[in-house]
């Protein structure tokens, strides 16, 4: 089960304190990635800052991992105004391990919110945190990428993985 999320969501801002609530989740470690924009973009999801601010309200803490360097993270996680990792070297447990450490949680109250199975969910299963799996805002063009989609596709076929209704 090191590839099966604890919550499939369709995006972001279907995120809710409620369902956070639920799984006893107080801090997020979000990837950027076709997770708050699309691969290598700067356009934000549409009610990304919004929904930012009412987690950050309801107490819930925020912070950026993502495996891009610091070149790009850096202006991004300014952006939204959340602090950051980057060189995350997902889905290794070090990037998460300081994302937990930073927020102040432990491991079984965080939860890693990001597009891909074999990094951010994988990743937050070797460490011990919640995964909340979302779908890709935007497939991307590479062919690693490729391959990896078409292998994920088989474990959301295997794991029935569908959007909850939110």
């Amino acid at each position: 089960m090191l590839l099966k999320p604890d919550i499939k969501l369709r995006g972001i801002t279907d995120i809710t304190v409620e369902l956070l609530n639920k799984y006893d989740i107080k801090a997020l470690l979000l990837d950027v990635d076709n997770t708050m924009s699309t691969h290598h973009g700067t356009v934000l999801t549409e009610g990304l800052l919004e929904w930012i601010a009412r987690m950050q309200q309801d107490g819930i803490k925020l912070m950026v991992l993502s495996n891009s360097k610091k070149w790009r993270i850096e202006p991004f996680a300014k952006r939204i105004g959340l602090p950051f990792i980057s060189l995350g070297c997902k889905p290794l447990p070090t990037g998460y391990l300081r994302g937990v450490k930073a927020l102040g949680e432990k491991c079984k109250n965080v939860a890693i919110v990001g597009d891909q199975i074999f990094t951010d969910i994988l990743g937050g299963s070797i460490v011990g945190v919640k995964k909340i799996l979302l779908t890709p805002i935007k497939l991307e063009d590479g062919w690693s990428f490729k391959i990896r989609r078409k292998l994920e596709k088989k474990l959301y076929k295997k794991y029935n993985l569908t959007d909850l209704e939110v």
